[in-house]
């Protein structure tokens, strides 16, 4: 296990990002990042910094839209909790990927989550409008950093109230914990490659307050988070 060129961030093709990956290895791999993000907290951390705006007086659902939701995680997560809460909450996830979508839908429809999905690609297409919140989970490293900014300000513009967005942070311990997570928690070959390109190519907490500021969310709040990640929320004024 190899740790070199950490101080400066690599950004390699990741085998999940390969159009051309055989359906199996896919959806493989997405259950295995489903249950890393189980075992990691990842709807949790997201649910902590849009709690606040989820009230039993509101009248109409917090709206929200998960940029990039892979197998649909976070949305149908933030949507089963908000349930057993008895909160108003209107999901919705968007992809690139049609094949990660269509397990997205199969996997909402048999936990019983009411949530949305559509397929948008945040570099080219509009996001579209009337969310009051929008999140981002594991994305953010998949992006050039230019890519990254564009991203956020999209986000920016398109959110009424919020923007949520957590993601790895670069760093020895993020690496060392991404190997044995990986191989301790999927038997995924692609999750266990993957997951290692994934550190290399984070940004670590001064590189993504660059981002921030690039996408106009100078007063975003910007926070390391465990287990070696961070979270940004950027709240609408």
């Amino acid at each position: 296990m190899s740790t070199t060129n950490l101080q400066e961030r690599s950004r390699n093709p990741e085998i999940m990002d390969d159009p051309d990956l055989e359906a199996h290895r896919h959806m493989a791999a997405l259950n295995g990042l489903s249950r890393i993000n189980r075992v990691t907290g990842s709807v949790g951390e997201v649910w902590s910094a849009i709690a606040p705006l989820i009230g039993r007086d509101h009248r109409e659902p917090l709206r929200v839209l998960d940029i990039a939701t892979g197998g649909g995680d976070l949305p149908i997560g933030l949507s089963n909790r908000a349930r057993r809460r008895g909160v108003p909450l209107e999901a919705t996830g968007c992809d690139i990927s049609d094949r990660a979508l269509e397990r997205a839908r199969n996997r909402a429809r048999r936990t019983g989550a009411d949530v949305a999905f559509t397929r948008i690609d945040i570099l080219t297409d509009d996001l579209p409008e009337g969310f009051d919140v929008i999140t981002c989970s594991l994305f953010l490293h998949h992006l050039e950093p230019a890519e990254a900014s564009l991203a956020l300000e999209k986000m920016r513009r398109a959110a009424r109230r919020l923007v949520v967005v957590c993601d790895l942070r670069r760093s020895r311990s993020g690496y060392a914990l991404a190997w044995l997570g990986s191989r301790t928690l999927s038997r995924s070959d692609v999750v266990h490659t993957d997951a290692l390109l994934s550190v290399r190519a984070a940004f670590t907490i001064d590189e993504v307050r660059r981002l921030a500021d690039a996408a106009g969310m100078q007063d975003a709040v910007i926070a390391r988070r465990a287990p070696c990640r961070f979270r940004l929320v950027w709240e609408a004024t």
